[in-house]
């Protein structure tokens, strides 16, 4: 297996301290850059949305008893491999999010609706480009709407 080393760019500030399945539309969170890469947010005011892929530092993996289950550990939900969830618990810890722009500064951008807490890792941050990014007629499950209820 080939190994993959990444560094992060920045870390989320928000003062959530443990992960919830509720609200995170209502959480404003900073992503603070590391010096040698806040050059990096010259014209990001420009959109509206951004991308943040995370890394989930507290997240664990135990394939004999995540690689099939129930999303949130919800009796309601179908029992369904990891691909098919957003699970953080997963073979990659890696978190990826469209969020909204509030603001830039120099060493940061402060966003609303990142599902990471407090310290959580920033591994990027991309536009939010709906040519690339949206897909028209999406079809999901009809159980991801259930599980998404009061997520955002």
């Amino acid at each position: 297996m080939t190994s993959i080393i990444m560094n992060p760019i920045g870390y989320v500030r928000n003062g959530v301290s443990s992960q919830t399945d509720q609200d995170w539309g209502i959480v404003t969170s900073s992503v603070e850059l590391l010096p040698d890469f806040r050059d990096g947010l010259v014209g990001i005011d420009q959109f509206s949305h951004l991308l943040v892929l995370t890394y989930l530092h507290q997240a664990s993996f135990d394939p004999s008893t995540q690689l099939i289950r129930r999303a949130r550990g919800l009796a309601s939900m179908p029992l369904v491999g990891i691909f098919a969830q957003r699970a953080k618990d997963r073979p990659n810890p890696v978190g990826v999010t469209a969020v909204q722009l509030v603001s830039v500064t120099d060493e940061s951008v402060v966003v609303r609706g990142l599902d990471a807490i407090d310290g959580t890792p920033v591994l990027d941050i991309k536009p939010y480009y709906p040519v690339y990014d949206k897909a028209d007629q999406a079809v999901v499950p009809e159980w991801v709407t259930r599980l998404m209820q009061g997520y955002f």
